[in-house]
């Protein structure tokens, strides 16, 4: 079986301006980098440029742990905004999830299928009766209810063992409790959420009855950053699916549901594969 090549990926994003290109390829060109993928986009009502380019360690002239040296004068020239991943990492990823387990589940099928390359080290959920589906893949069940309705004591506690576990990437599975400000600023762009709704419509409780209400001929789902606006973060991916007047309100939801799975596997894949760049409130993804 042939060796997968780790690469490297650069995640650059500022100001356009002339000569941006041309420095990063000639960077990856004087040190015998091969690129085996490179994309850019540029914002020109924001003046924004954003590239995603990756490339081959074996050949490189740099060592790995000395990348990001070599390149940060290039990047304090242009004044980017900028990452360095590499493919072999394995980012550690928690699941906070509620009552309704169907995303849950699936992320944890597709993470034991392989599909997902990360560590799931632990679920986190205010409700007890998640634990032995959680256990049958190998992964710790913690349960953490909102006691005497101070949910400052339990986000303390979340936040414990996401430090504990060494948490890259929370995904929110239908968690059911809003998260404070200082949680979502602890983890920028690292907390992805799936909205049962089809943003910016219909946002809030009950977005499928508001849907029925209005007699829509779609529904769909949003995959999300979080930010301390409620529903409001840099969008990752979007799903929908149609849906007539013979559709009832439990139709809509069962089909809200796969479309949920789907949209947040996807949010998540493109996440961890390194395929995403916020600016603003808004995100390039580099497919």
């Amino acid at each position: 079986m042939a060796t997968e090549h780790v690469t490297a990926t650069l995640l650059i994003s500022c100001r356009d301006q002339k000569g941006l290109v041309a420095a990063v390829s000639d960077f990856l060109y004087r040190n015998d980098g091969n690129i085996v993928h490179a994309d850019q986009h540029t914002d020109l009502e924001e003046s924004v440029f954003l590239q995603r380019v990756e490339f081959e360690l074996d050949g490189f002239a740099i060592a790995r742990g000395e990348i990001e040296a070599a390149f940060r004068p290039i990047a304090e020239r242009f004044d980017m905004t900028w990452s360095l991943r590499f493919s072999d990492e394995m980012p550690r990823v928690a699941i906070l999830v509620s009552k309704m387990h169907h995303c849950m589940y699936d992320i944890l099928a597709r993470w034991r299928m392989g599909e997902i390359h990360a560590e799931i080290p632990v679920v986190i959920s205010n409700h007890a009766d998640g634990r032995a589906i959680v256990e049958e893949f190998g992964v710790a069940y913690e349960h953490l209810p909102v006691t005497n309705g101070d949910k400052a004591a339990q986000e303390a506690q979340i936040v414990a063992l996401l430090e504990s576990h060494r948490i890259d990437l929370v995904i929110l599975a239908r968690y059911m409790q809003v998260l404070s400000d200082d949680v979502v600023r602890r983890y920028p762009n690292r907390i992805i959420n799936i909205h049962h709704s089809f943003l910016p419509a219909f946002a809030g409780a009950r977005p499928y009855h508001q849907a029925h209400e209005r007699g829509v001929k779609i529904i769909g789902a949003t995959g999300h950053y979080a930010t301390p606006e409620l529903d409001q973060g840099p969008i990752i991916d979007q799903g929908v699916a149609p849906v007539s007047h013979r559709d009832s309100v439990a139709d809509l939801v069962r089909k809200g549901r796969d479309l949920e799975r789907v949209v947040l596997a996807r949010a998540v894949d493109l996440h961890l594969r390194n395929r995403v760049l916020v600016y603003g409130n808004k995100t390039v993804v580099f497919d």
